[in-house]
């Protein structure tokens, strides 16, 4: 009996004594989360109270979205001596209104630490470029980022000299810095890289005109300095062999409308031409019909699939043919909305799509409509 009782004394022992260390332990688990919550908001109520007033009360006074600023850099509002103000004067004695300047501001906080001497050292060396302060201030309001990420205008002085040197003419260079002004922002051993990738690119299939071959394809894409040659090589590969293209036909593709291709990503291309092909296979289109309507217009890799499979049933639904879709790819930039509206002034003022040209639905606003007026006079 002995030995028994005590076996049950030690089982009800260690039973209560984990019962124990379970509600110990859940009561350390609930404090541990309501301090870490607590914690939480004393940190954002600590960052809050660590803020710069005054740069705050300034901020307000010129127009800034100051939450949209805070999500963006909130290490930037724990700051003293910041130069909004200087900034401000600045941009203003340039040609920028009020609230372009705070637009700028709210969207990339950091511009308000750069120094007036930084600044005016880099709107110099854009100006190098562009033709007028003006337009320097519309790229800007459109990219703060590219003007004020960096403050090393020793590295912006390189790039420009390096990217002239290679042949790139001041519009080359003028487009660069409006459509993709973050490729004055690499360092400059990556602009090395990717222009000496393309010239080893030009020489391989036999042109002996690198600089003609990079400034062509530069113009067309100003965005492909910005990537890697890791994805130009893997989309020059995709469309050589996917296409069966010599060296002679990839060459003037890559200098025409397939260098617009050149910067996306791989996955994305892959993608979108499966979807392409097997929504044309679906109708009845042969592969190489399906080649050549991608070579035609290699734009048509920019849709998505949702949106290439809608505008494709959309014109279906119009009753029009596949052979007319295929022979007309630039048809396919225009919205669904506008082909719908555009079908349908044609049909009213008796334009016949079974027997005429359906490109006019992908031509500009201006020209359509001229056209349609004629149409309704006749």
């Amino acid at each position: 009996m002995a030995p028994r009782n005590f076996l049950c004394m030690r089982n009800n022992f260690l039973f209560g004594s984990r019962c124990w260390m379970i509600r110990f332990s859940a009561e350390i688990l609930l404090k541990s989360v309501s301090f870490r919550l607590f914690s939480v908001k004393c940190g954002n109520a600590d960052s809050k109270s660590s803020e710069n007033e005054e740069l705050l009360n300034n901020l307000l006074t010129m127009g800034v979205d100051v939450d949209m600023a805070r999500k963006r850099q909130p290490g930037v509002f724990n700051r003293m001596g910041t130069k909004e103000q200087d900034l401000k004067m600045f941009l203003l004695s340039k040609g920028a209104s009020k609230e372009v300047v705070a637009s700028i501001i709210s969207r990339y906080p950091r511009a308000i630490t750069r120094t007036h001497e930084s600044l005016s050292k880099r709107w110099d060396l854009w100006r190098k470029i562009m033709t007028s302060d003006l337009e320097i201030v519309n790229i800007l309001e459109r990219s703060p980022e590219s003007f004020f990420r960096s403050n090393n205008n020793l590295n912006l002085e390189n790039n420009i000299k390096f990217l002239s040197s290679v042949g790139l003419t001041h519009k080359c260079l003028c487009r660069l810095l409006t459509n993709a002004p973050r490729t004055f922002s690499n360092s400059l051993d990556l602009n090395k890289q990717m222009i000496e990738f393309l010239q080893e690119v030009c020489l391989s299939l036999g042109h002996n005109k690198p600089r003609d071959f990079v400034k062509k394809i530069i113009l067309k894409n100003p965005f492909i300095l910005i990537q890697s040659t890791k994805r130009v090589k893997t989309n020059i590969e995709f469309l050589q062999s996917t296409f069966n293209l010599d060296n002679e036909k990839l060459l003037v593709l890559l200098c025409g409308p397939g260098a617009k291709i050149l910067d996306l990503s791989n996955d994305y291309v892959n993608r979108n031409y499966t979807n392409i092909k097997e929504k044309l296979f679906s109708l009845g289109c042969t592969e190489e019909e399906i080649h050549k309507f991608i070579l035609r217009y290699p734009d048509v890799i920019f849709l998505g699939e949702k949106k290439f499979n809608d505008k494709i049933d959309c014109l279906k639904e119009e009753t029009f043919s596949i052979s007319q879709i295929i022979e007309n790819p630039r048809i396919l930039d225009t919205s669904i909305n506008t082909l719908k509206s555009r079908i349908k002034e044609l049909v009213n003022a008796g334009y016949n799509f079974s027997t005429s040209n359906i490109a006019l639905l992908s031509w500009s606003q201006k020209r359509y409509k001229a056209k349609l007026k004629k149409l309704n006079i006749e």
